[in-house]
């Protein structure tokens, strides 16, 4: 007998999908055939999906997280729902905390059987961060809401359009001289792929992988100093790094405009790793892929004379 699909014209509602990773899991779940609805303050930024999708199969709703009726009418009709809305702006623990737990429950009453919640690693009631209680609180609400709904804890992502990678590069491709805040800490950085897929697992088989959590961390240990030397090594560039002391990092993440704020500050200092007994991609039969792996052709882009590089240096 055929093996039957359970996302097949299912529709799956993402809320934060215009978003870098949102893209990916729209992508992912797209392929597995199912009618993807993007929720999102700006969907139009996921526009680019329309190409692969059939008539029909991609849906786009604006939605405001923190408007119930707004969340209400966009669960509508929705066999599985994906939150991924994250943010450093704006009151964090009503976007990312209450209203985790308000959407849950109107998935729950819309009849939603799946239901995922992107958290983060780190996600903590007494964390060093507002960011991280946020998460917490949003995890601790979607469960009372929904019971069978998983919980994902991503590492800090990274891909071919978006995530950490790409914040540093264009630094480190433009300034000879670099500051690194929190120069030690141990990240695990993982692609959005694999959290993508991990996304699509939980919501495949609801029965195996629903009420619990899980930790998605890339397969290698890096340093914030290692990851920055990394990524000027891929784009073929000399950089000067200075780590900076704990107290100069965290005066000038307090300032006014500067690209990192001090809730973003805390939580590099916290680093960004697996927690001993949590379970994480091989309990969800899935195989991480390394930096390593992709960092080279990802940086290319960024190298002086871009894809030209290396037929420059086989001519010299």
């Amino acid at each position: 007998m055929p093996i039957t699909n359970p996302l097949a014209d299912k529709v799956v509602t993402i809320f934060g999908g215009s978003g870098f990773i949102g893209r990916h899991v729209a992508e992912d779940l797209l392929q597995q055939n199912a009618r993807v609805r993007i929720a999102a303050r700006h969907p139009e930024e996921a526009f680019s999906l329309k190409p692969l999708a059939k008539l029909g199969q991609l849906q786009f709703a604006r939605c405001d997280i923190l408007d119930e009726r707004s969340v209400r009418a966009c669960v509508e009709g929705s066999d599985a729902v994906v939150n991924l809305v994250g943010t450093f702006e704006g009151d964090l623990m009503k976007l990312m905390g209450e209203a985790a737990g308000n959407l849950a429950r109107a998935a729950k009453v819309a009849g939603a059987s799946r239901f995922v919640q992107v958290s983060a690693i780190g996600a903590d009631r007494n964390g060093p961060s507002t960011y991280a209680q946020a998460k917490a609180l949003g995890e601790e609400l979607v469960r009372d809401a929904f019971p069978k709904a998983t919980i994902l804890r991503p590492s800090i992502i990274f891909g071919p359009d978006g995530g950490i990678l790409n914040l540093f590069a264009d630094l480190i491709s433009s300034l000879p001289v670099l500051p690194v805040f929190a120069p030690d800490s141990p990240l695990q950085v993982v692609h959005v792929d694999d959290v993508a897929s991990a996304i699509t697992r939980a919501l495949l088989d609801p029965s195996e992988f629903g009420g619990k959590i899980y930790e998605l961390a890339g397969p290698d240990k890096w340093t914030m100093m290692e990851l920055n030397q990394r990524i000027a090594k891929a784009q073929r560039r000399k950089r000067t790094f200075l780590p900076m002391p704990d107290a100069a990092s965290a005066a000038f993440a307090a300032l006014p405009g500067t690209p990192m704020g001090t809730d973003q500050w805390r939580m590099l200092k916290a680093g960004s790793t697996s927690s001993e007994g949590v379970p994480g991609f091989a309990a969800l039969g899935i195989q991480p892929r390394p930096l390593e792996l992709v960092i080279d052709h990802y940086m290319v882009r960024y190298r002086k004379h871009g894809r030209f590089a290396e037929k420059m240096d086989s001519v010299g």
